[in-house]
């Protein structure tokens, strides 16, 4: 099944770029970045910036806004049967030279997990240079750390 990204959650003032690999099919079908309610990435984001924990869409992508943060996904598109990044087939990365220039504020790009990281590594090369963080994926497949453990090495953002 051909998955497609969403468009990037984010201002021009933007300091840091948090990056996905791609949006899982609960993701995809409630059109919102990390849609499945075991992902513990909005959990994680609100803790970090001491916010009490939203559902409302609107009110987490303003939250991003209020603290510089961009969203985006490494891959613009690719074939995957399901939600696992080791499903993934024939990706091809979003325009990070674009999205970089329109966002020059930007210094730090962490990535929410070690394929994000190894696909972002494989397809874009910078020209400018960036603090690059690879941090323990939150989707509830990372079964190998608890979810304290992750969120410690989450809160990188709040000294950011």
């Amino acid at each position: 099944m051909k998955s497609f990204s969403f468009r990037p959650i984010s201002n021009n003032d933007a300091k840091i770029l948090i990056l996905g690999t791609m949006p899982g099919t609960k993701s995809l079908e409630l059109n919102q970045y990390y849609g499945h309610t075991q992902n513990n990435f909005w959990k994680f984001i609100f803790t970090i910036l001491k916010e009490d924990l939203s559902t409302d869409y609107e009110t987490r992508k303003a939250l991003l806004h209020k603290n510089k943060i961009a969203l985006w996904d490494v891959l613009q598109y690719c074939d995957r049967v399901g939600s696992l990044d080791s499903a993934i087939k024939n990706e091809i990365a979003n325009d990070f030279e674009a999205f970089l220039k329109q966002h020059p504020n930007i210094k730090t790009i962490l990535f929410n997990g070690q394929k994000a990281a190894a696909f972002f590594k494989k397809y874009v090369h910078l020209e400018k240079s960036y603090q690059l963080i690879t941090l323990p994926s939150t989707s509830p497949a990372n079964a190998s750390k608890t979810f304290q453990s992750k969120l410690d090495e989450w809160k990188i953002i709040s000294s950011l």
